[in-house]
């Protein structure tokens, strides 16, 4: 390199630096580090000893593991495709010309910037089943039929719905996402459709649809990957089940013990850093390959 060009690259060194040392220190070290762990018996207190294969070896023997991965595999399943469902919809009923759409866009959008902590509280009151604002409705209406409304939170049956019913608050973000996409459509296409007789359902399923797939795959993939890591909602809710004492079980019944709150007390309560750190690279795994298929399939219904 000529002497300026040295200079050059020495200056952009310099900008970055401080990007650079932290991408180092705060996440490219605790990843590398993570790894080697997890092939080792640490505990935090004492230095980590190599132990092979057994972290791995006995994550497939342990029952919580498997109670906390079907847990969060039922939970993605079905908050995944509700989500894009709903956000799509408010996404569609936005995008129409009424009166007062700036208003309706940003209430629709406010829920998500709510902080998770505040959300959760207010649905721990919503979902109370002796005074909660959701019983309270349903119960008049249920008593007709002879039947009461559940307990919720508290009952092992109906907490993992009730936590899907709660991530549907937060599709404000997927919903602008869909928004953007929905106004970049061409019209044109819209007008030919119509001329080819093309109304309602067969419009959005030949037009719309095919023109939203990126984002469509974008909010999809997006979810996917927060579903597989939901903690604060359900670590609250559990704590609130177990009366506030600390004990991060998943209650009620194991119902709420998601991998990354099993991964969270194992690593933090339990202090078998080794253990929990192949878990996580059990998990990012999980997402790499679920990323990997969902990319997969979709290459031929991208539409760009």
């Amino acid at each position: 390199m000529s002497p300026r060009e040295r200079s050059n690259v020495f200056t952009g060194l310099g900008f970055t630096s401080l990007w650079i040392v932290g991408l180092s220190v705060f996440t490219a070290y605790p990843v590398f580090a993570s790894l080697y762990y997890s092939f080792c018996d640490y505990s935090i207190l004492k230095s980590a000893a190599w132990c092979g294969l057994d972290n791995y070896k006995e994550l497939f023997q342990d029952d919580l593991f498997w109670k906390s991965l079907s847990n969060t595999l039922f939970f993605t399943v079905l908050s995944v495709p509700l989500g894009t469902v709903v956000a799509l919809a408010l996404a569609m009923l936005l995008n129409c010309e009424v009166r007062g759409k700036p208003i309706f866009r940003v209430l629709f959008y406010l829920p998500s910037i709510v902080p998770m902590v505040a959300s959760s509280m207010l649905w721990l009151w919503i979902f109370n089943g002796e005074y909660g604002l959701l019983n309270a409705g349903l119960n008049p209406i249920l008593h007709l039929f002879g039947k009461s409304a559940p307990a919720w939170l508290t009952d092992p049956t109906w907490a993992k719905p009730a936590l899907i019913l709660m991530s549907l608050w937060g599709t404000g973000n997927a919903m602008v996402i869909y928004l953007a996409g929905l106004q970049n459509v061409p019209k044109e296409l819209y007008e030919a459709a119509e001329i080819d007789g093309a109304r309602g359902w067969r419009r959005f399923w030949h037009v719309t649809l095919p023109m939203l797939s990126p984002v469509v795959y974008f909010n999809v993939l997006m979810g996917m990957i927060a579903a597989l890591q939901i903690f604060t909602q359900a670590f609250i809710i559990s704590d609130a089940a177990n009366g506030a004492t600390g004990t991060f079980d998943g209650a009620p019944g194991r119902s709420l013990l998601f991998y990354t709150i099993y991964l969270f007390t194992t690593a933090f309560h339990d202090l078998r850093m080794g253990y929990a750190s192949a878990m996580a690279y059990v998990l990012f795994i999980i997402i790499a390959a679920l990323s990997w298929l969902a990319t997969y399939l979709s290459r031929n219904r991208m539409d760009y």
